[in-house]
């Protein structure tokens, strides 16, 4: 098992510097391989981040035991013992423990079948050397990253956008639809397109196969071998299914444990991360080696955004070895521009900023794998902007008594108003058409006041990032929770989460594993009713059930969401104020027809003198001056 960086090109000029400029993916050790093929030259590139068979047997590009394929792997094989032990059946033989031999040889046993097969995540390449083909393949949900350019050139695939700027071709300019999604919405990572004109993704669950026999046509056509799976129609009692969310979720956690190196994991003590760090600890319980799970956590003197309560209660159940970072404000900007760099394209909040210093302590404290919840507010419905949908059901099916309870309970846990409960429910209710409507209108008239400029008036009509990201990846409608969670997990929510998560912990050559997307787990958990999602004043409804002999009762019993937060509002109104102002002239400056600059510095002053509540908008402004800044954008 490895995280790592890999690179694969036909017909451009191979290139080295490609793959070394992720050293930070895999600092233990290098791989490069040319090959001829009619459509040119053919390379593969790999960074290794070593964890299971440390050796150099796992060094990559690696072959199978024909010669005939070639691997360069970036994730994890979670089953490779099982799979392993079922092709040494079939007659194939291993030169290595690593689970990237396992691949190769599930590849030559199986061809593009073999995906089916396998429990984990992953993104790599395959060159076929007898029939000059290329194979590329990206796990169900998008965990580890793939990305592509193809034009006239060539082909070529790489694990960040940075590798691949400059290639023949390729302009470094922003994709203005992209950039006006993020803008307006904060949604990144909704569609195959990049912020960067001309740099694509493999989407989640698709895979290609490119033909090197001929000249390339600058063109290549993914296909997905993984299929959205069914939501909200499996009816179990609500016993029956946390005995089995907990039984799916335990296993899955028991094979992230496998490693070579040390394990720890982040904790924010919520829900998510609470879960997987109790079950590490009952899990290496029942092991009998002594091994304490090792936490890292970021914590705040702003009471409002410091979880160091529940992080207390989670460590104390566990029996955990803590440690504790304290982002601090003076050191947003030193970052910023390292940052913004690691992730590639530009990012929504300065949580990016307190996750990143969270892996920089786990790197510190000489953890290589750290586990992570990502992955179940999305599967469960498990932010409070799905209360909508939940209540609008609640009077589709005349459960009022329910529905009233639930404004009741909101109002006294959540602090949620009526009248916005009731607005929210009124628009959920609305037939989709009219809905679209009015969130278009009111999208547009948010906007007005900093996004109504010359360049960006194309995009007025326009269907919002939500839209956009359901239409590109053929999800059906939102119309209830079961629909939501779809959309939230395969073209919104969840896939700027992985990407930041991959990036953050890959920058500090650290592995980053996320349990809750055990994708038989998630198809479990897209398939149960509304119901075990949703219930009054409790989110994620189902996941409490299995955990309620595994979490402290502090944590099981929480009703706030904090997300994984800074302290924003004290932080841009007090020591970061005049840095955020630097930082959004710096942005109009260097693109004076993207924004209304009136409107743009009317709405910034609003926020930063009071008048207003801090938005994330506000750092969306300044981080992407940085990331142009960064990687020379234009416009």
């Amino acid at each position: 098992m490895r995280m790592c960086g890999l690179f694969g090109s036909i017909a451009f000029p191979p290139d080295p510097s490609r793959i070394e400029i992720v050293a930070h993916r895999g600092p233990d050790g290098f791989g490069w391989q040319e090959f001829s093929s009619p459509a040119g030259p053919v390379a593969l590139g790999h960074r290794r981040l070593a964890i299971i068979d440390v050796s150099d047997a796992g060094l990559q590009p690696l072959r199978d035991s024909s010669g005939r394929y070639h691997l360069v792997f970036n994730g994890e094989i979670y089953n490779y013992v099982e799979l392993r032990e079922e092709l040494q059946a079939r007659g194939h033989t291993f030169r290595s423990d690593s689970d990237s031999d396992v691949l190769v040889e599930a590849f030559q046993e199986w061809g593009e079948a073999c995906l089916d097969r396998l429990l984990g995540m992953f993104a790599f390449l395959i060159w076929d050397d007898r029939d000059k083909r290329l194979f590329a393949a990206r796990d169900r949900f998008g965990i580890k990253p793939l990305y592509v350019v193809c034009n006239r050139h060539g082909i070529a695939f790489a694990s960040e956008i940075k590798q691949l700027l400059r290639l023949p071709g390729l302009p470094t300019r922003m994709n203005l639809a992209r950039v006006r999604d993020f803008l307006a919405s904060g949604i990144t990572d909704h569609t195959s397109e990049t912020m960067f004109e001309g740099v694509l993704q493999l989407r989640p669950g698709c895979c290609a196969a490119i033909a090197a026999t001929s000249p390339l046509g600058g063109q290549f056509t993914p296909r997905r071998w993984y299929g959205i799976p069914p939501s909200g129609s499996l009816e179990l009692s609500e016993e029956a299914a946390a005995d089995r969310f907990r039984e799916l979720l335990t296993d899955s956690v028991r094979l992230h444990l496998r490693s070579d190196v040390p394990v720890g994991s982040c904790l924010s003590g919520g829900l998510d991360s609470s879960s997987i760090v109790c079950l590490m600890a009952d899990l290496l319980e029942q092991e009998g080696s002594g091994t304490k799970v090792h936490t890292v956590s970021a914590c705040y003197a702003e009471k409002d955004v410091d979880e160091k309560p529940f992080i207390t209660a989670v460590v104390a159940k566990a029996g955990a070895r803590p440690t504790l970072v304290f982002p601090q404000a003076a050191d947003v900007f030193k970052r910023a521009a390292d940052i913004t760099w690691h992730q590639d394209e530009p990012f929504g909040s300065t949580s990016i900023f307190a996750q990143w210093c969270v892996f920089e302590a786990a790197r510190r404290a000489g953890i290589k794998v750290m586990l992570d919840g990502q992955g179940a507010d999305e599967q469960l419905a498990g932010y409070h902007s799905s209360y909508m949908y939940y209540m609008r059901d609640l009077i589709r099916r005349g459960r009022y008594a329910a529905f009233v309870r639930t404004l009741i309970e909101r109002k006294h846990v959540h602090g949620a108003s009526f009248t916005d409960q009731m607005r929210r429910a009124i628009a959920a209710a609305l037939p989709p058409p009219i809905r679209t409507f009015l969130l278009r209108q009111r999208e547009s008239f948010t906007r007005q006041d900093w996004l109504l400029s010359k360049a960006l008036r194309q995009f007025d009509a326009a269907p919002s990032a939500f839209e956009i990201g359901s239409q590109a990846n053929d999800l059906p409608p939102v119309v209830d929770l079961a629909s939501l969670c779809v959309v939230l997990t395969f073209a919104s929510n969840l896939q700027m989460l992985l990407h930041w998560e991959d990036r953050s912990s890959m920058a500090h050559s650290i592995e980053a594993r996320v349990p809750f997307l055990d994708h038989r787990l998630v198809e479990f958990a897209l398939a149960l009713g509304n119901h075990h999602k949703i219930v009054h004043s409790d989110t994620k409804r189902i996941l409490r059930r299995a955990m309620a002999d595994v979490l402290p009762k502090e944590v099981r019993e929480r009703r706030d969401k904090i997300g994984f937060a800074t302290p924003e509002q004290v932080w841009f109104r007090g020591p970061l104020k005049s840095l955020l102002e630097e930082g959004v002239e710096a942005t109009l400056t260097r693109f004076p027809d993207l924004f209304n600059r009136k409107g743009t510095r009317a709405f910034v002053a609003s926020m930063l003198e009071g008048r207003r509540p801090v938005d994330v908008r506000l750092w969306r402004i300044v981080n992407l001056g940085i990331w142009a800044e960064r990687f020379a954008v234009t416009l």
